[in-house]
């Protein structure tokens, strides 16, 4: 099945450098690559763009003052859909996930589906230790939730300099209690870290930087986890914004345009994955979702999965960001 392209009047001024060009579907092309559906692995829900943090890196503009969060109507609607579906794996995601109302609803419906849906919850770690939050840990662990945690280095100054004062101490601290409960050791509670770059560069490699996180992690602090990934910041958004202000962001994108792997593209996330957004709307990947790009009209609750499966895959310019140097995803590297 052939990349569709859609004509740039959709497309907003962030995602291509050559108005009306899709230059990541031109590299496929000239690949001879094609970036066909696979059967939907998983169902990745972004609740909203709610956050107790304002991240420079964000690709979502989250912070404590938005209102974008996903009714109750919305959430039921969705959860009833995919009680229909064999899909597996369902990916909360924000903004925080957390700060949903249904939060915890929705995770105890999924636990008790059949079968049940094994859960991801995308966590900055620092809002389990806000007021009305604490006792969160235990709760996803009761339930057996899967935590991939964002911190961007194991040093103090850099992560405070992308994530705001103080949250180095409070990830550390939150990472504390996650061990406590298991986290990290148990099989049944997989605890995953995430590494973003500071700047415009690519991560390095991913098996060599866990290596590292890992050593400093246990000997400074005595926190253990189980993986790390790695992810290449996407010039979209807010991250978008920092490039262009320091003057970056051309050269940003050329890096990613020149860094592209062929290699990567079987792994994509956007071929297994259903990207849904705060008011049900259908994307291929949350990237996709923050830039406006649908990839149907329908609404989740609507959507039919064999349509779904003959359905392009919509791509612009920023996919060069999922395929350039080892790839990126959100389950880290791709090659």
């Amino acid at each position: 099945m052939p990349t569709a392209n859609h004509p740039s009047s959709t497309v907003p001024d962030t995602v291509s450098n050559a108005a009306g060009r899709d230059r990541f579907a031109a590299r496929l092309a000239a690949h001879g690559l094609r970036l066909d559906r696979l059967a939907p692995r998983v169902l990745q829900i972004n609740v909203g763009r709610l956050c107790n943090l304002t991240c420079v890196h964000c690709h979502v503009n989250a912070g404590p003052n938005r209102t974008e969060v996903m009714a109750e109507d919305t959430l039921e609607r969705t959860l009833r859909w995919l009680e229909t579906t064999p899909i597996p794996v369902v990916d909360l995601t924000g903004g925080a996930p957390e700060m949903m109302p249904g939060f915890r609803e929705a995770i105890r419906r999924l636990r008790a589906m059949t079968p049940a849906r094994h859960i991801i919850d995308r966590c900055n770690l620092t809002i389990l230790l806000e007021p009305g939050f604490d006792d969160l840990p235990a709760f996803l662990a009761a339930h057996r939730v899967e935590i991939v945690a964002s911190l961007p280095c194991y040093e103090p100054e850099n992560v405070n300099a992308q994530r705001g004062d103080g949250v180095f101490d409070a990830s550390i601290e939150a990472l504390r209690r996650l061990n406590a409960l298991g986290y990290g050791t148990d099989p049944d509670l997989p605890l995953h870290l995430v590494y973003n770059p500071a700047g415009a560069r690519l991560p390095p490699d991913q098996a060599s930087l866990e290596t590292d996180y890992k050593a400093a992690l246990r000997d400074h602090f005595g926190i253990a986890f189980n993986r790390l990934f790695t992810l290449t910041n996407m010039p979209i958004a807010r991250f978008a914004s920092w490039l262009r202000r320091a003057g970056q962001l051309a050269a940003y994108r050329q890096l990613l345009e020149d860094h592209f792997n062929p290699a990567a593209v079987s792994a994509l996330m956007c071929r297994d994955t259903i990207s849904v957004d705060w008011r049900g709307r259908v994307y291929d990947c949350d990237f996709n979702q923050q830039l406006g790009l649908h990839a149907t009209d329908t609404s989740i609750w609507e959507l039919d999965l064999e349509v779904w499966a003959s359905t392009a895959i919509r791509t612009a310019d920023h996919c060069f960001g999922c395929t350039a140097g080892c790839g990126s995803s959100c389950g880290g590297a791709l090659t």
